[in-house]
């Protein structure tokens, strides 16, 4: 416990719920936590998103598994980005491989477009669709056992991509080497310290999960499986 400097945190799931902002108890947690720890944010989507999502809370944000890092600037009260990086992507291709999975597991009937392209290089694979409604996608796989029983065959026409079952009824693709885990290595790696003076939160590392990378890894992860419960989670770093 002496050795810890770092908490990095996931956010949907371990924080809060789905896409919603951060509220009261967690933020008191938070504020408890920082006056020991230096606190991270290591998330799936843009840093802004979820700097926004956390209603401007002051904290550091890895976005984008790991292709973007901004710092939190107390006096301008705003994140500053430290680097922002991009991958190509052969979108063509993608589309094609998206086409195929969705004709040999039935999901031709969708409303929107069939695969969401980010600037960063990231993919959405959304088997519903981009404009699915949000009760359909709620109430489409809630276990996420239907996309886990595609979950191999996707890694395998994906190759070239982190995959990860993501969000309530997609797929979703980082490209190599990108992933929590290759985020915090680099971190940890260009602040001067060892995996062992940080300890991660997440709530998504079953299989798929997009903490799974940091779970099955020398960091030590904080399981927590009800974000309203975090402060019996995190005891021994509140105390």
């Amino acid at each position: 416990m002496n050795n810890i400097k770092i908490l990095a945190f996931d956010l949907d799931g371990t924080l809060t719920q789905h896409r919603t902002p951060l509220a009261q108890p967690n933020i008191g947690i938070l504020d408890k936590l920082r006056k020991s720890y230096r606190l991270l944010m290591v998330g799936a989507g843009q840093s802004m998103r979820i700097f926004r999502q956390m209603n401007g809370y002051p904290i550091d944000v890895i976005g984008n598994y790991g292709m973007q890092y901004c710092r939190y600037d107390e006096e301008a009260d705003a994140l500053k980005t430290v680097y922002d990086e991009h991958a190509p992507c052969d979108r063509e291709s993608v589309a094609a491989r998206v086409a195929a999975l969705r004709e040999k597991y039935g999901y031709t009937d969708y409303r929107g477009e069939g695969v969401e392209f980010h600037e960063s290089g990231c993919v959405t694979f959304p088997l519903l669709g981009t404009r699915a409604d949000i009760r359909d996608k709620l109430a489409f796989d809630p276990d996420r056992s239907k996309r886990r029983k595609m979950y191999e065959d996707v890694k395998r026409s994906f190759p070239d991509y982190t995959v990860f079952v993501g969000g309530s009824s997609s797929f979703d693709f980082a490209p190599l080497p990108y992933n929590k885990y290759y985020a915090l290595d680099r971190f940890c790696r260009e602040q001067g310290m060892g995996h062992d003076e940080l300890v991660y939160v997440g709530d998504d590392y079953g299989p798929g999960g997009n903490d799974e990378a940091v779970y099955r890894s020398d960091f030590r992860f904080v399981c927590v499986d009800d974000y309203t419960r975090l402060a019996e989670y995190l005891k021994e770093f509140l105390e």
